[in-house]
């Protein structure tokens, strides 16, 4: 048990995660998400090309990269609750600005600022707040944030979309700020505790677990986590933005590519239920593994291009994705403990988001100049040495 859970009145968990949950589901949807709804009317309006106005969101998490490390030391410092605060005024001054652009340059200050949010808003920072919190107990709390967090893009697309239609991309960009200036940094500063009810460090009074490892080992483990997570991003990201195209490239129709690519928002959401209900009393590196297992066999079963092979396959990847996810926030936890939990975090987040703004690029490439079959075939190569990894992480505590 963790020092704040013993001095400080008991925080209402299921109110700050739910809390944190719709917070997240904004984010997520106005940031991650935005680009696949508001990218052609921008575009459209505009007159600049379509890779510029998708760019924006590659540099955004290119500069979310670049702020993660610092934001995971100030939540060690200080807590979340200020650094979520700022994420929000962050967001709403980005789309604020995002609307009145009325050039390419103005377009990416508004995602560099947006970027910067992304750091100090999303699952890494939210994460890294519960960790701070909670401790080694963080864990249900974090699976619960990403069940929530799970249903942005099912909630905020088409919100984005009806905006857009209704009152103009302007405008819905207006909207979104408004509501992360009225509803998200409400919700960061009234309903977060703040540094005042948190020990400058968190203090673990039993079962530490950096403390045990040997330096080295510490070190080692740490890269693998990182090349696994860094990997695994660069795979769901390319995946995530290619797929339809991968799809039609196979020979599936246009409306049941669509339908297929529907079912990964309810499969990841499935396997975190599970997670929550199930896999809680599995050690993080299992967890891990069954997740790296089930996209590696989903990205497999879609080399065949069957269109109801591909329905399962799809299943498998989102499960897969839904339950690495989790796995991202717990695993560091579980294998170092809560101290310096947020530095580690922003650590980690570093490459991931450099990753996840190369992977579309990279996807790209191979699948203009080799086709959908390689580009999975490669995917599962990447995958494949990813579960590889996996079995050289502990799934209890080592001394060595």
């Amino acid at each position: 048990m963790t020092l704040p859970e013993q001095i400080h009145p008991p925080i209402n968990r299921s109110r700050l995660v739910w809390a944190m949950g719709f917070t997240q589901i904004l984010a997520w949807g106005s940031t991650y998400y935005l680009p696949a709804v508001l990218a052609s009317p921008i575009a459209k309006e505009t007159g600049w090309s379509i890779t510029n106005v998708v760019g924006g969101l590659s540099w955004g998490l290119l500069v979310a990269g670049a702020s993660s490390p610092a934001v995971g030391r100030q939540i060690d410092r200080h807590g979340g609750r200020s650094v979520l605060a700022a994420s929000s005024l962050l967001l709403a001054l980005g789309m604020l600005l995002m609307g009145l652009a009325g050039n390419v340059a103005t377009y990416y200050v508004a995602w560099t600022l947006i970027g910067v949010a992304m750091a100090a808003g999303l699952y890494d920072a939210a994460f890294s707040t519960l960790g701070r919190l909670f401790g080694e107990g963080a864990r249900t709390s974090i699976t619960g944030l990403t069940l929530l967090g799970g249903f942005a893009s099912t909630i905020g697309w088409p919100v984005i979309a009806g905006l857009e239609s209704w009152i103009g991309w302007r405008n819905a960009c207006f909207v979104l700020a408004a509501a992360h200036l009225l509803i998200g940094l409400p919700i960061h500063s009234l309903l977060i505790p703040g540094s005042t009810k948190q020990p400058p460090h968190p203090v673990i009074t039993e079962s530490p677990r950096a403390s045990e490892l040997h330096p080295k080992t510490t070190n080692y483990l740490f890269l693998l986590i990182g090349a696994m997570l860094t990997v695994l991003a660069l795979v769901v990201s390319g995946i995530s933005v290619h797929l339809l195209n991968v799809l039609k490239q196979l020979g599936v129709a246009t409306a049941v590519a669509l339908a297929i690519g529907m079912v990964i928002g309810p499969s990841q959401v499935l396997a975190r239920v599970a997670e929550f209900s199930i896999g809680r009393n599995l050690h993080p590196t299992w967890s891990a593994r069954v997740g790296v297992f089930l996209c590696l066999v989903g990205l497999g079963l879609l080399i065949s291009g069957m269109p109801w092979m591909a329905f399962v396959a799809i299943a498998f990847y989102g499960a897969g994705n839904g339950i690495l996810t989790i796995a991202r926030g717990t695993l560091p936890l579980a294998l170092f403990g809560p101290q310096g939990y947020g530095a580690r975090m922003g650590l980690l987040a570093r490459p991931v988001l450099v990753a996840q703004a190369c992977g579309p690029i990279a996807a790209a490439f191979v699948l203009q100049n080799f086709g959908a079959s390689a580009l999975l075939v490669v995917m599962c190569g990447l995958v494949l040495l990813c579960f590889i990894a996996s079995w050289r992480l502990p799934t209890t505590r080592r001394t060595d």
